[in-house]
């Protein structure tokens, strides 16, 4: 009887043990995938996957001399090598694994501050990394929105290290994802406070940042950049901009001249229900908004920062959108 009762059991277990091999929630393991990073203001593609999985983004900490205003030059320091650095996408539930280098060609210790973590100093104080070195750091996403990442290293100083351009943002797709739009844009606004340095080159001016005066105010990096390369799109296209404000100081009052932003996600909370029909969306410095709304007319529309005198410091850039006129909507007399 001992032995027909031991020869069930084992049947038993052989049975158990090929169901959670067939599918057993506690023994399967989550996909692992690299992450599809962007540069502003390219939007990484939308997340098809049902399920969450282990996410692995790679970030370089990289100091370089480029341009921020028409012939002038300035030593940003950045990740990826872009200003503002990558857009990464990823779903509530996943667990993201970021492997940051920092450049041996770095002058300074560099770290990140996710604003999507939930843990001591957003992953800084796991990623403070010095030049030539690697760190890691593993998070899981489990609060939806849309979130700023910037370096955070105390040396020479936090606000120094965001100033010279260490910013960057993480969406954290709400269970379900997104509705499917027609467009996705990246749009990221900073402060610059410079002043003359060596060999022609703008360098940071610590006063400058204390006094809060800035010399730049810009979308994406550099005074300019959505002039020369705006923002395209059709008549009719359902638009969604992921708009983020690094700071370090200002804050936005963001705004489209000639159009009305039919939905807005203020501070970038995707699980709270939108504000419809905005003008203009006030966005707090290291805060962030998304918004979408349907282009009606053909023509340029003229993104700015509506405390006006920023236009001046480089807070405007330009959307084009092509397509047949609309005169029951807009029309001269």
């Amino acid at each position: 009887m001992q032995q027909e009762f031991s020869r069930k059991a084992k049947i038993r277990s052989a049975w158990i043990v090929a169901l959670c091999l067939a599918g057993c929630p506690v023994l399967a393991s989550a996909e692992t995938i690299k992450a599809q990073l962007s540069t502003a203001p390219n939007v990484p593609p939308p997340i098809t996957r049902t399920k969450p999985a282990t996410v692995v983004v790679n970030m370089e900490a990289k100091e370089y001399v480029g341009t921020i205003a028409e012939g002038k030059q300035y030593k940003f320091w950045s990740f990826n090598g872009t200003v503002p650095g990558p857009m990464i996408r990823v779903r509530v539930g996943d667990t993201v694994q970021i492997h940051l280098t920092n450049s041996k060609d770095s002058s300074e210790s560099h770290n990140i501050d996710f604003h999507a973590v939930n843990g001591p100093g957003g992953g800084a104080v796991k990623l403070n990394t010095e030049p030539g070195e690697k760190t890691g750091l593993s998070f899981k996403a489990i609060n939806p929105g849309l979130y700023v990442y910037h370096c955070a290293t105390a040396s020479p100083s936090i606000p120094a290290h965001i100033a010279n351009g260490m910013y960057g943002m993480v969406l954290v797709e709400p269970e379900g994802g997104l509705p499917p739009v027609d467009k996705e844009f990246y749009l990221l606004q900073s402060d610059f406070y410079t002043k003359e340095g060596k060999g022609g080159v703008l360098e940071y001016d610590e006063e400058k940042g204390l006094a809060e005066h800035p010399t730049y105010v810009v979308f994406n990096g550099m005074k300019g950049s959505l002039l020369k390369n705006p923002l395209k799109a059709k008549v009719g296209d359902k638009i969604r901009i992921f708009f983020g404000n690094a700071g370090p100081n200002l804050v936005s009052s963001w705004h489209i001249i000639g159009e009305i932003f039919d939905k807005v996600w203020s501070e970038g909370s995707l699980t709270t229900p939108p504000l419809e029909n905005v003008q203009t969306t006030l966005v707090p410095a290291a805060g962030s908004s998304v918004v979408e709304f349907t282009v009606e007319v053909p023509g340029t529309y003229i993104s700015v920062d509506h405390s006006i005198f920023r236009i001046a410091k480089g807070a405007l850039g330009l959307l084009k959108v092509e397509g047949k006129k609309n005169p029951d909507i807009y029309k001269g007399m």
